[in-house]
């Protein structure tokens, strides 16, 4: 089959969870024989490369604004891909999702997948014109569609119960590539397990601010922070933190670098007012890395019984779990280990590749 994977920035991953979804989904359908093409932004990498491990990469413009780079990307990739007569196009995102009856109405023998990550609409950047859009968004992937994925159970009730939608939940995986080579972590003055890696796009929604505020106001917590990624929030954070030396912000890291952030931590946080299904906090399981999380339910259907939660945008919650902890270093291994069988079993890129190539040919 010929696949067109629309509605990401770009891979390789550079940073947000929908990108490392299409980067591992598109790598292992590419391993399975299936020709995959990965529409990318003009401006994603430093330096164009048509081909990634078996997957083509086919680069367009689009208006930089915050409001129309995804829609404007979305409908050159859409025409390309009509044009290329590919098998399936799939939407990633409910924004792009806007565009999903073309190829019904122009191309009727190309099939439209599209995949919901996350209720996009509840982020605050967008304003209320965008947040009306994105939910139009939502209801065009569930009209238009011929198949919807979701990641997760609460997804899928919730698509049924608002459009009588039915869905397929199929959840987000971890890829964990061990071949760290170089000693990436030294450059931020990390050494090996003595710091806690939170990796996210830096927007408010994740809640870093809230673990930056504890250990402002606990300066007993002698315990390095690596926040791992970019977004438009980051400058407030770095006012917020105001040059503590526990809090570093390394910016986005991707493969080799990244996997040793996670390899060399002692143990992963997130903070999370609202999630998908965090491919970050998965990839930290699938690390044996112990998950101090924020009890959501989305981190519920990822992590089961294998992390310790506390109450979202809960600082005094946060700060009770996180020398809890501190000091209980032998439960938290036992929760990273058991955090990892969870991942081999239960969110396998190889599973996942074959139950998409499912409803690609239902």
């Amino acid at each position: 089959m010929r696949i067109a994977f629309i509605g990401q920035k770009g891979i390789p991953a550079q940073n947000g969870g929908v990108d490392r979804h299409v980067e591992n989904l598109a790598m292992f359908l590419a391993r399975k024989g299936e020709t995959v093409i990965v529409y990318n932004r003009n401006d994603y990498l430093p330096e164009k490369i048509n081909n990634w491990k078996g997957v083509k990469l086919v680069y367009l413009p689009f208006i930089n604004s915050k409001h129309l780079a995804a829609i404007t990307h979305s409908f050159l990739a859409t025409i390309d891909a009509m044009y290329e007569k590919v098998d399936v196009i799939h939407y990633h995102g409910i924004g792009p999702c806007l565009l999903a009856w073309m190829p019904r109405l122009f191309t009727p023998k190309i099939k439209v997948v599209a995949t919901l990550h996350s209720f996009d609409y509840g982020n605050d950047k967008w304003n209320t014109f965008a947040k009306f859009m994105l939910k139009l968004g939502e209801k065009s992937m569930c009209r238009y569609a011929h198949e919807v994925i979701v990641l997760t159970d609460l997804m899928s009730d919730y698509l049924l119960k608002r459009h009588g939608r039915k869905c397929i939940v199929i959840p987000n995986g971890a890829y964990v590539e061990t071949n760290a080579k170089a000693n990436h972590i030294s450059q931020f003055g990390l050494e090996p397990k003595k710091y806690i890696i939170s990796v996210s796009r830096i927007i408010r929604l994740k809640g870093i601010q809230y673990l930056i505020e504890v250990l402002k106001n606990s300066p007993e917590i002698n315990i390095k922070v690596a926040i791992v990624g970019e977004g438009e929030y980051r400058n407030e954070l770095e006012k917020l933190a105001d040059n503590d030396p526990r809090i570093i912000f390394t910016g986005n890291q991707t493969e080799e670098s990244l996997d040793q952030f996670y390899s060399q931590a002692k143990m992963f946080i997130q903070a999370s007012e609202m999630e998908g299904l965090s491919i970050s906090l998965l990839e930290a399981m699938a690390h044996g890395l112990p998950c101090m999380v924020s009890d959501i339910s989305a981190n519920r259907e990822a992590s089961g019984d294998t992390a310790l939660y506390f109450t979202p945008q809960n600082t005094v919650s946060l700060k009770e779990k996180l020398v809890y902890a501190l000091n209980h270093e032998t439960e938290m291994q036992e929760l990273g280990k058991k955090g990892k069988e969870r991942t081999d079993k239960m969110f396998n890129w190889n599973l996942i590749s074959d139950e998409t190539i499912k409803v690609y040919k239902k």
